[in-house]
């Protein structure tokens, strides 16, 4: 989406290139402040070092024009999914790899992630089943504010799915992680505003399921080293950025790289990904323009308020 963290263009600002900058994957990284803190008495390095981590947001056939860019049809989609399978891959979850990258288990010597940010209509219902048809796990992000009946989002206006169908998404095995209320962009916000957007989304997601939810995405992507301290703080065990890059066995748990799929993307494009070529590998420090993006979306929100990050 258009000036996501590592993004190369889409909607709602300047576009931000991951340019540059040193690539400290030896030796790992911390999992909030990207210091060195390898991950020890790993037995199945992840063959070649590189994870695929895709990101989808909706998939139909006539999307609204703000999210169309980061839209694939039903066909397009099915179509990625079975060069998936193909790869020879094992889908696994974000809990599988957080286990990994905290070094209390191992991962397959190839996996691949499938993740899905906001929430759209269609994820309950044709999304879900395309998966549960190939037997790929998924992890879905969901917007509170923006599935509830009467809650407040920052998102434009688009087909949603409901917070009553979150129940749904686990029956065909998918994990609910939780990509916060408004979606506002979190490196912006004052530590309360922060803390309510991670608190109050992992809450409502919790009273609809039952259960904890220990997975947070960043909307946008955005985050920052006191995002990051407060997002493990309120108890979430691994967060996902955007990046547009392959992670890996050494990725940093707070700052999980993920690959973000685009109308324009083709199934060579996926191919080549899940070959672990054609992007970049985290873990890598942020580049001049990302900091420097970063302290102009903080100086524009004093003056605007919380701007939606999409």
């Amino acid at each position: 989406m258009k000036g996501a963290e590592g993004g190369r263009g889409g909607i709602g600002g300047a576009g931000d290139p991951v340019t540059g900058g040193s690539n400290p994957v030896a030796g790992g990284s911390d999992p909030v402040t990207g210091g060195s803190n390898p991950v020890t008495g790993d037995s199945n390095p992840v063959a070649g070092g590189s994870i695929p981590v895709f990101l989808y947001h909706a998939v139909m056939e006539d999307p609204p024009d703000w999210i169309a860019e980061f839209t694939v049809t039903p066909k397009v989609f099915a179509a990625h999914l079975d060069a998936v399978v193909d790869s020879g891959r094992t889908p696994v979850t974000v809990s599988a790899l957080a286990a990994h990258l905290a070094g209390r288990a191992p991962l397959p010597a190839r996996p691949v992630l499938l993740t899905f940010d906001d929430g759209f209509a269609d994820l309950p219902g044709p999304t879900a089943e395309a998966l549960a048809g190939r037997g790929l796990a998924a992890t879905a992000y969901l917007t509170t504010g923006a599935i509830t009946p009467g809650g407040r989002s920052l998102l434009p206006p688009a087909p949603m799915m409901t917070l009553d169908q979150a129940a749904g998404l686990e029956q065909y095995g998918m994990e609910v992680g939780s990509h916060t209320v408004t979606h506002a962009q979190l490196d912006t916000l004052p530590p309360r505003d922060l803390a309510r957007e991670l608190r109050d989304s992992r809450a409502v997601l919790e009273d609809a399921l039952g259960h904890g939810i220990r997975h947070l995405a960043y909307p946008h992507g955005y985050n920052s080293g006191r995002v990051r301290r407060m997002a493990a703080a309120a108890g979430y065990e691994t967060a996902t950025a955007v990046r547009h890059a392959l992670s890996s066995d050494r990725d940093e748990r707070y700052r999980i790289a993920r690959l973000i799929v685009r109308q324009s993307h083709t199934v060579a494009d996926v191919e080549d990904w899940l070959a672990g070529r054609g992007a970049r590998i985290a873990p890598y420090r942020d580049s001049a323009k990302t900091v420097g993006w970063r302290w102009y979306r903080r100086a524009r929100a004093v003056v605007r308020g919380p701007v939606f990050a999409g």
